[in-house]
């Protein structure tokens, strides 16, 4: 493969069956120039980039050892989750820590209200997340705030396959918080965030978001939902009003038969907070 392009150390631009491509590898145009072959067995990833000239961008404007520790941070990523990576992946995730890095040596740190809800919805993310500024602790002497553990994460879910654009899923993670704070106003009372119940909770609010955006709907037959709402009375209410307010909040509106599955968590919820 012909070099057409150095990127830095680590990565060029080639031209391979008739495209062009980025390839990566550990000093793979070290005292490379343009027109030069590259060696096959000095090429750790190579893929084809849509956008070439946003990370011939990413890559003049930041340190190359940003680079490289994103870089080992999707190697990283894609063994851990056993998936491949969208190659986007590449620029987002480089430009993302390279701003981060040069925040946390300013001593600037950002808020991140979703970080709770982040750890719950995408555990396996998180863990790579909180891997990631431990990996960024040891290569660049610097403490990153667990905050960026959720951040990493989120950036990893949308990169997965199938794993959905990232302002809706933030969208989606901003609603669950809501429909969460909405409840946790109804109850009167401090909820443990450690609680299985109060865990499986938030799990059920985001698949039941899920299902409206596929018009997909949990299937409650009449009988049992007057059950419920006679046997649960005050969670049946609180469920109701929780889909109330979610409707004037955020324009979304949730069928009885889901009323009737949030109630049951509601239920485990509330027990959970008499007996402890």
């Amino acid at each position: 493969m012909k070099i057409k392009k150095i990127l830095n150390t680590n990565a060029v631009i080639v031209q391979d069956e008739g495209r062009e491509k980025i390839a990566i590898g550990n000093g793979i145009a070290f005292n490379k120039k343009r027109n030069d072959i590259v060696a096959s067995g000095k090429i750790e990833k190579l893929f084809v980039m849509q956008e070439n000239d946003r990370l011939v961008q990413v890559l003049s404007r930041i340190p190359e050892e940003h680079f490289t520790i994103s870089e080992e941070i999707i190697t990283y990523a894609e063994r851990y989750m056993g998936t491949k990576l969208n190659d986007h992946i590449h620029i987002v995730l480089t430009d993302h820590l390279s701003f981060a890095i040069e925040r946390t040596n300013e001593g600037i740190h950002i808020h991140n209200k979703l970080l709770y809800e982040i750890k719950i919805l995408y555990p396996r993310e998180f863990e790579i997340g909180v891997w990631a500024i431990k990996h960024i602790k040891k290569k660049c002497r610097m403490e990153m705030p667990i905050v960026e553990a959720g951040f990493i994460a989120l950036h990893l879910h949308t990169m997965k396959p199938q794993g959905g654009d990232l302002r809706q899923t933030i969208r989606q993670t901003v609603i669950i918080r809501d429909m969460v704070q909405l409840i946790k106003g109804y109850l009167g009372v401090a909820v443990e965030e450690d609680k299985l119940s109060y865990q499986r909770l938030i799990s059920h609010l985001h698949f039941t978001l899920t299902r409206l955006s596929q018009f997909e709907l949990h299937t409650m037959d009449e009988e049992m939902l007057v059950m419920l709402e006679q046997k649960f009375a005050n969670s049946f209410r609180y469920a109701r009003k929780m889909a109330r307010d979610l409707l004037k909040l955020h324009g979304i509106s949730l069928p009885e038969q889901e009323l009737g599955y949030i109630t049951l968590h509601l239920e485990r919820l509330r027990k959970g907070l008499k007996t402890s």
